[in-house]
């Protein structure tokens, strides 16, 4: 399992009955997790001090109930400043397990001695984007929904890379993907965060595991001569590793060689050291 374990304004405080108690910054929110099927006492104080909480719906969805939370708040990851605010489907606007992905191909971008070209793809708040971007590459981020293009660009201007090389693109990722091939483009590194359902910016319909197999055959095919990396992820129940390995062993190793690894990503959780599984990242790189 790839841990992120290298955060400082954000933990996993304790886990119990289908919930998980986090600390973003200063503030403590309780969210649903379908992981956490154990129950544990609630002796953690946080959870009676708790600043906002998330309750799920047995009709489905769900709603906040707040304690003291402000709208909006920030909280840091090395250089990176995230905008956070609580918004529909218990998100928050970042996904901190996403940070063990981020220092891997940070370490590759800026370990390769050349100008690095990368395509985020489903780039939603922007997290890679930024990770890649402050390691000196530069970035073409995509994603259907111009409220979270907005929203990465403001987690940009927050982390001084307002400057930065990032092309800002509101678009149907496939569709994308199929015009920069056209065009002839190609990139070093390629990032996707698929959904397991979604619909483009004009109605396109995306089913994970109707999609992701030709899509990646699609994205593939924009690797450059002398490409750096491939990265999914995933958060669909079937999309294991393994399924992400064969993938990549099958689309990208033949042409361009290198080394593919998968394995869950996770969060540590400082009240017991164990680790809370969340979902699951393929990566492909030269070495």
């Amino acid at each position: 399992m790839w841990i992120a374990d290298q955060w400082k304004d954000y933990e996993v405080l304790d886990t119990s009955s289908g919930e998980k108690l986090e600390r973003w910054g200063d503030y403590i929110l309780i969210r649903p997790d379908p992981q956490v099927i154990w129950s544990t006492p609630h002796d953690h104080k946080g959870w009676k001090k708790k600043n906002g909480h998330y309750h799920r719906s047995a009709k489905g969805g769900g709603e906040w109930e707040f304690f003291n939370l402000p709208n909006e708040w920030s909280i840091n990851y090395h250089d990176l400043t995230f905008n956070l605010k609580p918004f529909s489907f218990k998100h928050t606007g970042l996904f901190p397990e996403q940070a063990t992905n981020w220092d891997w191909f940070s370490g590759l971008i800026k370990g390769a001695g050349r100008p690095i070209k990368v395509l985020n793809l489903f780039a939603y708040t922007g997290g890679a984007t930024l990770s890649a971007a402050a390691a000196g590459a530069s970035v073409t981020h995509v994603d259907a929904s111009k409220g979270m293009v907005g929203w990465a660009k403001e987690n940009a201007l927050s982390s001084g890379l307002g400057d930065a090389p990032i092309r800002w693109l509101v678009d149907d990722c496939t569709k994308f993907v199929e015009r920069e091939i056209r065009r002839g483009n190609k990139y070093d590194g390629i990032i996707m965060d698929p959904p397991s359902y979604g619909r483009g910016p004009k109605g396109e319909i995306w089913k994970i595991e109707e999609s992701i197999w030709p899509f990646v055959q699609l994205t593939s095919q924009l690797l450059s001569d002398d490409p750096l990396f491939f990265l999914i992820n995933s958060y669909t129940t079937g999309l294991q590793p393994a399924v992400l390995s064969y993938m990549m062993n099958t689309a990208i190793v033949p042409k361009h060689g290198g080394q593919v690894e998968a394995a869950e990503i996770g969060l540590p959780v400082s009240s017991n050291g164990l680790v809370l599984p969340c979902g699951a990242s393929g990566r492909w790189s030269r070495k």
